[in-house]
């Protein structure tokens, strides 16, 4: 027994274990390097001399330079990815807000339609006062068979 015992080689499981560890490892290197490159570019604070800096660094030397980079700046990376995503949902829930308003209109809206409709003489009083019921009601205008053919009379 003077030869080394090699233990993960001795038993496969063992080295399918050791495989999977280092793969897993060198995956969450890479992870973590290109998230410092990300934070490096998402940082507003930074000039661009410094950022091209810190991207020479995180390239050329890549161990050295990710763990300076986080020993240095790590403070704030959750923070500046924390603004950037609320800044993110922020802006999500503006363009909800914009495309669902602008499928619908208000109740207002209809009401000061239908009240220029009146007033041009396209719909009877009782007409106004049936589809303004509705509006209010949540049902919309009423459509009448009779206002679109003295519309297209005119």
């Amino acid at each position: 027994m003077s030869a080394p015992t090699y233990l993960a080689y001795d038993f496969p499981l063992l080295s399918a274990f050791w495989t999977m560890l280092v793969f897993f490892l060198w995956v969450l290197w890479f992870v973590l390097l290109f998230r410092i490159i990300a934070d490096i570019f998402r940082d507003d604070d930074m000039s661009g001399g410094a950022k091209a800096g810190w991207l020479v660094f995180c390239i050329v030397l890549p161990f050295l330079g990710v763990f300076v980079y986080v020993i240095a700046r790590g403070r704030n990376m959750g923070r500046r990815e924390a603004a950037q995503a609320r800044a993110q949902q922020e802006d999500f829930n503006a363009y909800i807000r914009q495309t669902a308003a602008a499928g619908r209109t208000s109740s207002v809206d209809e009401l000061a339609r239908l009240s220029e409709i009146r007033d041009r003489g396209d719909i009877t009083d009782e007409e106004f006062r049936r589809a303004k019921e509705l509006v209010l009601a949540g049902h919309g205008p009423a459509p009448h068979a009779g206002s679109a053919d003295r519309t297209a009379d005119r």
